[in-house]
């Protein structure tokens, strides 16, 4: 089973100095290495901000291309994790362990099958 962990981060907190993230990356580079040795590691990897984003809609058969994201929220995907895994407990145990790595809430959700 495949499950996505998505890290939630605030854009409307303020930045960390250089000395938390460089810390914190040591941290999730050390959950990371965990991740690749059980063999649970599929694919991860961190986004810019939502200003960022394109979103791309179709209706009626026209395309629209807007700048920005969709949500019009503080709270955004800052990065994410795909791990094949056997059950949701580890999904959450991994979730949990990456919380407390990268600092921010981690959403869970099983992949509705892979293509």
């Amino acid at each position: 089973m495949h499950y996505l962990l998505g890290v939630r981060m605030d854009e409307s907190r303020p930045q960390p100095s250089a000395e938390e993230m460089d810390a914190m990356f040591a941290r999730v580079g050390a959950v990371n290495d965990e991740m690749k040795a059980q063999g649970v590691w599929v694919f991860a990897g961190g986004l810019l901000p939502s200003d960022s984003a394109t979103v791309v809609r179709v209706e009626g058969g026209s395309t629209t291309m807007t700048d920005g994201p969709f949500a019009e929220t503080k709270e955004q995907l800052g990065g994410f994790y795909v791990l094949e895994l056997e059950n949701l407990d580890e999904a959450l145990a991994w979730a949990e362990r990456t919380a407390e790595a990268c600092g921010a809430p981690i959403e869970v959700r099983p992949f509705d099958g892979i293509a």
